[in-house]
């Protein structure tokens, strides 16, 4: 929409009221302060959102990649040729075999629940930047070394160096009964997943010591696989699943964590659906604000009206004035909602200390802190929705204003 250089003129003096509107530059102000928040609220609660389903799926990824392969009775026989079969499957990353079993731990006179991994030695190196302490590279097949999460060596009071005993109730069947396993690991590292659940109850060792400890000789578990596109796991993976029945399943990331992915998506579309009321809220002030613009400019529009100004450009005049509040307030809101994002951890931190009370509980939230992930289509997304229900709300005053009768104006002036 063309605006003439008259257009531009009056418009942009409207923009401004004068000393005796100063109720109308006030109702004008609010409305560029409610689009701002509003839109800046949209921001930073669909980011934090997406944040969460991204962080999750990440750092889920990170341990159990977007699928596995679950073997029915716990050992899949001739794992190297599923393994291989998986590996050339087109859409397929990478793949390996993989060992978990839920056991026990003891150390110090406490006992505590645990999930012991065998990995291979590549996707033990691959937790390096998840190091906290120690040496991922000690951990090698007959050496009888551990990584611990960080969660459980605070639980059990465990430092790099000590000696853990993971206790495995099936052991060995001798003419006395089953005798329980008992096997002592040195920590040889500490990580951080991220996870609460992960790092307070994992326990990685080289897969070899996992099939040793779990008497489970040539066989594995578990395959894990990672995939080029997440979202569509199943269709990648289903001429694998073909080959899989009757010995194994294939349970995606979908699957594994339905519920808690669900739960987010459910509540990611709500929250959006209810911010936006915020905006439209937001229009309404801009409408309101037009509304006593054109009441208290009735007689420059009859003015203009009688000097030759067209209806068409009284309607671009008032619709160019209340747009303008809108995208004042869309750019603020996007500006401030970024920055609200840049330093989310320490405004939590802050309203935590200011309150006394924890506000991100990991037990309770899963993540160690708070996440946040933008994704451009949203956000542009959120400001074309502000900036056209901005649009749509100038459209009434900007009909009257053109519609107004200069003669019945100015008959009484």
């Amino acid at each position: 929409m063309m605006l003439t250089p008259f257009e531009r003129m009056i418009a942009k003096r409207y923009l401004w009221p004068g000393k005796g509107e100063a109720f109308i530059a006030l109702v004008a102000g609010i409305s560029v302060g409610v689009v701002m928040l509003s839109v800046a609220m949209l921001v930073v609660v669909m980011s934090v959102m997406n944040g969460f389903r991204g962080e999750m799926l990440d750092k889920f990824a990170g341990l159990n990649g977007h699928a596995v392969i679950q073997a029915y009775g716990g050992k899949l026989d001739n794992w190297e040729s599923v393994l291989e079969q998986v590996q050339g499957t087109e859409g397929v990353q990478e793949a390996s075999p993989l060992i978990e079993q839920p056991l026990l731990t003891s150390f110090n006179g406490r006992v505590v629940a645990i999930f012991v991994r065998g990995n291979t030695q590549q996707d033990i190196g691959e937790l390096q930047d998840k190091l906290l302490f120690g040496d991922l590279s000690r951990l090698q097949a007959g050496e009888r070394k551990v990584a611990i999460g960080a969660r459980l060596a605070a639980n059990i009071g465990a430092r790099v160096g000590d000696t853990i005993t993971i206790i495995n109730p099936q052991g060995r069947t001798t003419p006395f009964g089953t005798s329980i396993r008992q096997v002592a690991y040195e920590v040889a590292a500490i990580f951080e997943i991220g996870l609460y659940d992960f790092d307070e109850t994992f326990v990685i060792m080289p897969m070899e010591d996992a099939q040793t400890l779990l008497l489970l000789g040539d066989t594995v578990g578990l395959i894990e696989i990672k995939v080029d596109d997440p979202d569509n796991v199943g269709e990648i993976l289903a001429p694998v699943e073909d080959t899989l029945v009757g010995r194994a399943q294939i349970a995606d990331w979908k699957t594994i964590n339905s519920t808690l992915f669900e739960a987010l998506e459910v509540e990611r579309v709500a929250m959006f659906f209810v911010l936006s009321f915020m905006v439209l809220v937001a229009t309404f002030n801009i409408l309101s604000s037009l509304v006593m613009l054109v009441r208290a400019k009735t007689r420059d529009i009859a003015i203009m009206r009688t000097m030759g100004a067209t209806r068409k450009s009284l309607v671009k005049i008032f619709v160019t004035t209340g747009t303008t509040v809108g995208a004042i307030g869309t750019i603020s809101g996007l500006v401030f909602g970024f920055i609200v994002l840049y330093f989310r951890n320490p405004i939590v931190d802050g309203i935590a200390w200011a309150t006394g009370v924890q506000i991100w509980d990991p037990e309770v939230r899963f993540l160690t802190s708070l996440p946040a992930r933008v994704d451009p289509w949203e956000i542009i997304g959120i400001a074309a929705l502000a900036l056209g229900l901005s649009f749509l709300a100038t459209l009434y005053p900007a009909l009257k204003a053109a519609s107004t009768d200069p003669v019945q104006v100015l008959r009484y002036e």
